[in-house]
């Protein structure tokens, strides 16, 4: 395990995204799966939809905006690992629908949750 400061936070903000889906009734498929495209952050499942999350972390400080890094670059990059990770695990539950989803999360000087902004179908 990394102590970067940067994973550190990462890490957090993931943990705080999945537990947010499992309160919306998600169940986490992959978190962190490598692919040769990079690295999926969450892939959760409801029982009807596969959802590929892309997470991103920031600290709450002023004009902070987790989005940045959700350049167009990175979408398409989000959606090769997605493909990935279809042709990699056949295992997986069956689902109706795939989405895209971005989650920012904000975190306090203290280390707590600022805030989370989960957009649905962001891309």
């Amino acid at each position: 395990m990394s102590h970067d400061p940067r994973h550190v936070l990462g890490r957090l903000g993931e943990r705080l995204a999945l537990e947010h889906y499992e309160r919306l009734g998600f169940t986490l498929l992959a978190r962190n799966h490598r692919t040769r495209f990079g690295e999926l952050d969450l892939v959760v499942h409801d029982g009807r939809t596969l959802v590929f999350a892309e997470v991103k972390t920031r600290r709450a400080t002023r004009g902070a905006v987790p989005w940045d890094a959700l350049d167009a670059r990175k979408r398409r990059q989000v959606r090769d690992m997605a493909r990935a990770f279809l042709a990699e695990v056949p295992d997986r539950p069956p689902a109706a629908e795939i989405r895209f989803d971005a989650v920012g999360v904000l975190i306090d000087p203290r280390g707590r949750l600022a805030r989370l902004d989960h957009l649905e179908a962001a891309f």
